[in-house]
């Protein structure tokens, strides 16, 4: 009878408490949005299945060793990011998967990028106002550039307590561009600047694509190393396309070892989920905060476009400026959207994937500022 009540106490039911429950609730919540809604379904579905394995009572899974027991599975595929390994391997699929010749045709679209990147600095200066330390407020806002990889590679070094609620909030608002932004781009744009057409890119050479990598991390390697390890990668995954000799590499950066590293880093970012780091008034503020700076970056990368297209004499539809924020490809295809909502025959995503770039460059070089300077 005494081994029956020890098995009933080492069980879920009998240490089961509300923080619990009302975690695994999330985790299901987004386990609904990425499956249902397929919001960003590649790395909500590792996550929110991250949430349910750490928030089960007793759950083992991020158990620290100790006496010679080792530790959970999920603690040590945390490793790869508490040592800043997953992000810029994910960095690296990004630049094999993406083509940079809308930028490189035109580079001015780079503007575009840097501009809508004013969201992360605008919500830093909040965040310090509201009592945060400089360390938490830079991992807060960086969640304004909609990149996750970056958001999480901040958070991990800088402030690894809030990492579950920055890689949610930064997921979730990536996956919610669709709904974000169009208002904010309809709110700043006249039906006639959203019917701009414009003008058919010129084609890049093989050689200007072989050369923008390395002239990218030739240059930011030399003004700011602490951004190496994401710009490195990503140029080292977009050269591995380009140059037509590591055709292996390029695939391979672009399937299996980047499918590897979105399930370990989705189950990872979901295990730092818990009740105990997770349900506070710090992460409210953070999933607010974020909206924020997300918000920011949009209207300020429209803004810009809106001065771009009045210095080219309606030239630049304005509303590439939104696909500044990053969220590749997904904000370049919102513009595709919107643009199209008052001229059906207007086609934007290309376009758009020159800020779009931009804006994965500048998310980058703010984390690299960030962390050079904090």
């Amino acid at each position: 009878m005494d081994k029956f009540f020890y098995f009933i106490n080492q069980t879920g039911f009998a240490n089961i408490e509300i923080s619990s429950l009302a975690m695994m609730g999330i985790g299901l919540f987004l386990l609904y949005l990425g499956i249902a809604k397929k919001y960003e379904p590649l790395l909500l579905v590792p996550i929110s299945f991250g949430i349910l394995l750490v928030n089960f009572p007793l759950s083992p899974m991020m158990a620290q060793p100790e006496n010679g027991q080792p530790g959970g599975l999920l603690h040590y595929l945390y490793l790869g990011i508490e040592l800043g390994i997953y992000p810029p391997l994910i960095f690296m699929g990004i630049g094999a998967l993406t083509d940079f010749s809308p930028l490189i045709s035109n580079p001015k679209t780079l503007l575009l990028g840097a501009a809508a990147q004013a969201g992360i600095f605008a919500t830093f200066l909040a965040m310090l106002a509201l009592g945060f330390t400089d360390l938490e407020a830079a991992a807060i806002s960086i969640i304004g550039g909609a990149d996750g990889p970056t958001a999480i590679y901040l958070s991990s070094q800088m402030a690894p307590h809030l990492l579950g609620a920055i890689s949610v909030a930064a997921y979730s608002y990536m996956a919610l561009v669709p709904m974000i932004q169009p208002p904010i781009m309809r709110l700043l744009t006249t039906k006639k600047e959203r019917m701009i057409e414009m003008q058919e890119l010129r084609e890049t050479s093989r050689r200007e694509r072989i050369l923008f990598p390395i002239i990218v991390i030739l240059v930011t390697g030399l003004f700011l190393p602490t951004a190496l390890p994401l710009l490195g990668m990503l140029m080292l995954g977009n050269l591995f396309r380009e140059c037509g000799v590591t055709d292996r590499l390029s695939k391979a950066a672009q399937n299996e070892l980047n499918n590897i590293i979105v399930i370990f880093l989705g189950l990872t970012v979901g295990a730092k989920c818990s009740a105990y780091y997770f349900l506070t008034v710090e992460t409210i503020q953070i999933l607010i905060f974020g909206l924020v700076a997300f918000s920011i970056g949009t209207a300020t990368g429209v803004l810009m476009g809106k001065l771009m297209c009045l210095a080219t004499g309606g030239k630049v539809n304005p509303l590439i400026g939104a696909a500044g924020v990053s969220a590749v490809p997904m904000s370049a295809r919102v513009c595709q959207t919107v643009g199209q909502e008052d001229n059906p025959s207007n086609f934007l995503l290309m376009f758009a994937m020159g800020p779009n770039v931009g804006g994965v460059i500048g998310s980058a070089v703010a984390a690299g500022i960030f962390l050079a300077v904090l």
